[in-house]
């Protein structure tokens, strides 16, 4: 259903999963059980890293603050997602969709940011160690952490203006389950030139970039492993970085599907399926991933369990 020719559009339509009506109940489901797990997940991890003293370290220090980016980045998408799998006409009014491309680019422009902190912080661990406490001090970790939601908000308030400044007349149907990017700039009735530059530089900034980055640590990491001379060394020191790289691999690999593709070859209902995997399934996994593959928190996770029965 869409607006009058040269009437002003107030709210969207979201098409969503409507071409799978038959499946939105099991959808529905599904999702909710995710997010549920996304946010159990993440609330455990930041509940050890302030409660276990031996995990007070620069590293857990950004994995606490990443889990709760991680829990505002898929609370920005998933609970109207949740609403509108329910809903025969899922409509978002014109200041909701600005609100919710706000709030989407500015955590995951900090979790971009965070996660290239993170790999800083374990190149200084293992490639700098004698100048680690130098290097990471609590002034150093907090402005990295300042600096990361800093270019979140001030990038996220620019975007969304930017787009959202554009007229809108006639068209309002995005082919979209969330007010993302492009879907949005397609229903502007004005050149969208410099949204879509916009958007191409955020994209280079902080996807290419950060990524680019997070693997010239690693270079940098694999060559001082390869140097330690012992099998047992080296496995030990790869054991302190494993988990950080497979979220890294995990979260810009889904993002570069997703936002470096080319336009012209991409349709409506591939970008949507690609689109649940880093807005609602990759969250899932993070917490997984530093609990199971990391010794630490899973003993930090047997000392409060001990800690809870024992009692004081």
């Amino acid at each position: 259903m869409e607006v009058g020719n040269g009437t002003a559009v107030t709210e969207f339509v979201l098409l969503g999963f409507s071409g799978f009506r038959s499946l939105q109940r099991p959808l529905f489901w599904g999702v909710l059980c995710i997010y549920l797990i996304t946010l159990l997940g993440n609330f455990l991890i930041i509940l050890l890293t302030l409660a276990d003293p031996a995990l007070h370290s620069p590293m857990y220090f950004f994995l606490r603050h990443f889990s709760l980016v991680e829990i505002f980045y898929t609370t920005t998408i998933v609970p109207r997602m949740l609403a509108d799998l329910l809903s025969t006409h899922p409509t978002i009014p014109l200041a909701s969709c600005f609100i919710q491309l706000y709030f989407f680019a500015l955590f995951g422009i900090a979790e971009c940011c965070l996660l290239t902190a993170m790999a800083y912080d374990r190149y200084a661990a293992i490639c700098q160690p004698l100048h680690y406490n130098a290097l990471m001090n609590k002034r150093a970790c907090a402005s990295m952490l300042g600096a990361s939601y800093l270019m979140g908000v001030i990038t996220g308030i620019t975007h969304s203006v930017c787009i959202f400044t554009l007229p809108f007349h006639g068209a309002n149907i995005i082919h979209h389950y969330m007010c993302d990017v492009m879907p949005v700039l397609r229903l502007a009735t004005a050149s969208t030139f410099w949204g879509e530059m916009g958007d191409l530089t955020m994209t280079i900034a902080f996807i290419v970039t950060p990524f680019l980055l997070i693997m010239a640590s690693y270079a940098c990491i694999l060559v001082t492993i390869l140097g330690v001379a012992t099998s047992q060394g080296r496995r030990k020191l790869f054991s302190t970085c494993s988990s950080h790289l497979f979220v890294v691999i995990l979260f810009f690999g889904t993002a570069s599907v997703a936002y470096l593709r080319p336009d012209a070859g991409s349709s409506p209902d591939t970008d949507q399926v690609i689109a649940v995997f880093y807005t609602v399934v990759t969250p899932m996994f993070n917490p997984f991933v530093y609990t199971l593959r990391n010794k630490e928190v899973t003993g930090a996770m047997k000392r409060l369990m001990i800690r809870y029965i024992s009692g004081p």
